[in-house]
């Protein structure tokens, strides 16, 4: 992969650079018809870049305006339980910081860790909390983020909106199945408050590559072991689908 060449292909095929960028969660795609004077950019015509192999992701960009600020949407990302590596799970950041965007806001669906809190709500992300092992981290901590002031001004215009927000830690897994009772046990009491199986490196990497970050989770469902039903991707595209306007109008507003 060329990072260049890719951002090259892209600003060829848009009228301007992008100010503001979002990484568009399972389900949560439908946020681009908001977008004026949209442009589509699908993966596969971008060579040698990956291709989003989950439903629920478009697996393209997504050029548009809303009130005349250029935005780029990746409706589509790529998980490590896919088979990619970790360069390739963090592409649309690196992609996005070469554009010359200098904030991005990270969706996902996930699942919910708190039995106050009702399914469909949306979570802001004030921190997380690395459960993939991959570095062989033990203990685990969690990491809070540092854009304490724009989470304020995001909940004050929730607020206003009448939109129920929560704020907690997402807890990254690497999936592809669903977290165990026991696993989601341990995740609660580390501080967890929402489970999902991306967005833990995406947030890093933007971190790394100086990006201002707001992440947001739809909460489809409930961990594992808490409610006694069945897990399923269709009940989280579902779930997504049914709250799709309310995080469109939120979305909106934050941009």
């Amino acid at each position: 992969m060329n990072l260049n060449f890719i951002t090259s292909h892209i600003l060829n095929k848009i009228p301007e650079p992008p100010r503001t960028s979002v990484i568009l969660g399972s389900g949560l795609g439908g946020f681009v018809d908001s977008l004026d004077k949209t442009i589509f950019i699908p993966y596969s015509e971008i060579p040698d870049y990956p291709c989003s192999t989950v439903s629920g992701h478009e697996g393209e960009w997504v050029f548009g305006y809303i009130h005349n600020t250029p935005i780029l949407c990746a409706s589509g990302r790529f998980h490590f339980y896919e088979g990619f590596n970790l360069e390739e799970v963090t592409l649309p950041v690196s992609v996005i910081h070469s554009l010359g965007c200098k904030s991005l806001i990270i969706t996902n669906a996930a699942g919910c860790l708190k039995h106050d809190w009702q399914i469909g709500n949306f979570m802001l992300i004030s921190g997380y909390l690395d459960y993939t092992y991959l570095n062989g981290s033990d203990p685990l901590s969690v990491v809070l983020f540092e854009e304490e002031q724009i989470n304020q001004n995001i909940k004050i215009m929730a607020a206003k909106l009448g939109i129920s927000l929560r704020e907690g830690i997402y807890t990254g897994v690497l999936g592809p199945s669903f977290e165990t009772p026991a696993e989601i046990q341990d995740i609660i009491s580390l501080g967890g408050n929402a489970v999902g199986m991306s967005t833990l490196h995406e947030i890093m990497k933007a971190n790394e590559l100086g990006l201002k970050v707001v992440g947001i989770s739809c909460l489809t469902n409930y961990g594992a072991g808490m409610e006694g039903s069945l897990l399923s991707h269709e009940n989280v595209l579902e779930t997504s689908s049914q709250v799709k306007k309310t995080f469109s109008r939120l979305l909106t507003e934050i941009v």
